[in-house]
């Protein structure tokens, strides 16, 4: 589970009432996510939570979870925690992340947790961890920071 996070605590300016459904619908219109079966299970402010079911032709030569997969829900988490603060005229764009892979990703599920760490006007700093879980236990698997850049005055489409 994700330790606390400072970010998560901050107000946005100015606060958008529509934004689970803003940011959901965004998911949505991800073919990438939706191809490898990624849905958001948990959303807040500055934090959002992809689980993704284990699926054999998302595997690799040794039956985990492909890299790509795990650093793509993880960047997909940390996109949208960082999006629920973001302006409601603004879209998000990943700049960069670094994935740490730290345990094979196998089990009947993957979970990517993220949470936001620093919001800001241009750019917002993300963290977050995949999980795997087998019979209800999770093992930390990838863990990841992000650079998202705030694409003021382009709505996302």
């Amino acid at each position: 589970m994700l330790a606390s996070f400072p970010g998560t605590d901050r107000q946005r300016v100015p606060p958008d009432p529509d934004d689970e459904r803003r940011v959901r619908l965004s998911f949505d219109r991800q073919g990438a996510m939706r191809l490898i079966g990624a849905r958001i299970s948990k959303l807040g402010p500055g934090y959002c939570c992809v689980e993704l079911p284990y699926r054999d032709d998302l595997t690799q030569q040794h039956g985990y979870i492909h890299a790509g997969i795990v650093g793509a829900i993880a960047d997909a988490a940390g996109g949208y925690a960082g999006f629920t603060l973001f302006p409601a005229d603004a879209s998000v764009l990943t700049v960069e992340y670094k994935l740490n892979l730290i345990a094979p990703a196998i089990g009947e599920r993957l979970i990517a947790e993220a949470e936001i760490v620093k919001p800001g006007r241009t750019l917002a700093i993300t963290r977050g961890e995949v999980y795997a879980e087998r019979a209800g236990k999770r093992t930390l698997c990838a863990i990841m920071q992000q650079t998202l850049m705030v694409m003021a005055g382009t709505p996302d489409r």
